[in-house]
């Protein structure tokens, strides 16, 4: 079931929805049932009464300022900080008065002093002295629950077993249980995620340093390169695997080989994994997923995605390194020099290849015959000078594809047309 916990209205908007249910779809999550907790507020209203007929919440009529001048006296008086409970005995006319003068409240849940010792499934036995906690804000109104009450009814009412989250919950899972047992409902088993970490390990934000799942599937990341990388984010399996199949991570995940510490994340990685599943694709298929990341008059074909995809980390990275085929840049006549050559050997290397290119058939003009004929004909100590002016010559860009490659995808004509622009910038 998917479950969006929307109670919060300010933080809650219908474009956040559609965005979790599209990266979610897309990861390959499907679901049966579907629920707004915004959409469940009666019940969640049932519980509440219940409660505050067993006087196990209670109305809290203190302002913020009030609130926050009491934190302060405490923490210089070396306490820690907590709700003192100033309204926890107001009788019911009191209440009943503020409540007529429209007065802002909350509803506090009682918390029992004791220690709970939560059984993480990760982490081990946790223990929480709940005297330190303080009376807990569950509701703002009847109307208006908070995430940790309607969580713990929801889970009950929804017969969760497992509740699998970020450690920095943690903290909210004594407050989930205490509330769990004033309910009478059992508390699931609880396992606390590492945090993503950013490379400096700092704690990264739930979307990825502020850059949503949307935006990685955007720029050409596929899903099963996401899935793999994901998965990795604190646990590994037993063997020494680099990649593993969608399939395979379900058979073999295990919430025991998950680690305590932070897990960091490597950009890089993310862009290893990709280019490798992108790197299993056909040509057609890696065509129809790059399609969308062009004009619609370039048309891309296998000869030119054979040149750029060991070199593609992301497909929309396909426009810069495909530009050239359709776009010819108007380069700087300097880039076509080696090191130190001077102009008229870049023109003699390239009416040199000019030749050769000009004897060749159509049939014969292919990325491994090109590449034959050119060796043959040049000094191999000096590779440099000779097929440095002849790619840049090609592409009119400093990093490229190989010489031979791109001729094979231009075509003779074109190849040549192009030689003979670079022959007129030097001969300038």
């Amino acid at each position: 079931m998917l479950r969006v916990e929307d109670t919060d209205i300010e933080r809650s908007k219908p474009e956040f929805e559609e965005d979790l249910k599209m990266g979610l779809q897309w990861l390959g999550f499907q679901w049966d049932e579907f629920y707004r907790q915004s959409e469940r507020t009666e019940i969640y209203e049932k519980y509440l009464r219940k409660l505050l007929e067993e006087n196990k919440l209670y109305y809290c009529f203190c302002s913020k300022e009030d609130l926050e001048a009491e934190k302060q006296a405490m923490i210089v008086a070396g306490i820690p900080p907590k709700y003192s409970g100033r309204c926890s005995n107001l009788n019911k006319e009191e209440v009943e008065e503020k409540m007529a003068k429209n007065s802002q409240h909350v509803l506090r849940f009682r918390v029992i002093p004791k220690i709970i010792t939560v059984k993480d499934m990760i982490r081990g036995s946790v223990k929480f002295d709940t005297g330190l906690m303080g009376d807990l804000i569950v509701a703002k109104d009847l109307n208006q629950p908070l995430y940790n009450f309607t969580v713990v009814v929801d889970d009950a009412l929804m017969d969760i077993t497992h509740v699998i989250r970020g450690e920095d919950h943690l903290s909210n899972t004594p407050k989930q249980i205490l509330i769990a047992e004033a309910l009478g409902f059992a508390s699931p088993e609880f396992a606390h995620l590492p945090m993503i970490l950013n490379p400096d390990r700092s704690k990264m934000s739930k979307r990825f340093s502020d850059t949503s799942l949307a935006d990685y599937i955007n720029q050409g990341y596929v899903k099963e390169a996401v899935v793999n990388f994901l998965a990795y984010l604190g646990w590994h399996p037993k063997e020494d695997k680099e990649v593993m199949k969608i399939d395979e991570l379900i058979k073999e995940f295990d919430l025991k080989r998950i680690q305590k510490g932070g897990a960091v994340f490597n950009s890089e990685r993310l862009d290893w994994l990709n280019n490798y599943y992108l790197s299993k694709l056909t040509n057609k298929e890696f065509i129809n997923l790059a399609e969308k990341f062009l004009p619609s008059n370039w048309k891309l074909t296998e000869t030119i995605v054979s040149s750029v995809r060991a070199r593609t980390k992301k497909i929309a990275d396909i426009r810069e390194l495909v530009d050239f085929y359709f776009e010819f840049p108007d380069y700087d006549v300097e880039l076509l020099k080696w090191k130190e050559m001077k102009k008229d050997q870049v023109i003699d290397n390239l009416n040199k290849a000019k030749d050769i290119l000009m004897n060749m058939t159509d049939d014969d003009f292919n990325a491994l015959k090109l590449e034959t004929l050119l060796n043959s004909v040049i000094n191999q100590d000096k590779r440099g000078e000779f097929f440095w002016p002849l790619r840049v010559a090609l592409s009119g860009k400093k990093t490229s594809p190989g010489p031979f490659e791109i001729m094979e995808a231009l075509g003779k004509e074109e190849s040549l047309k192009r030689l003979n622009i670079a022959i007129d910038k030097c001969g300038k």
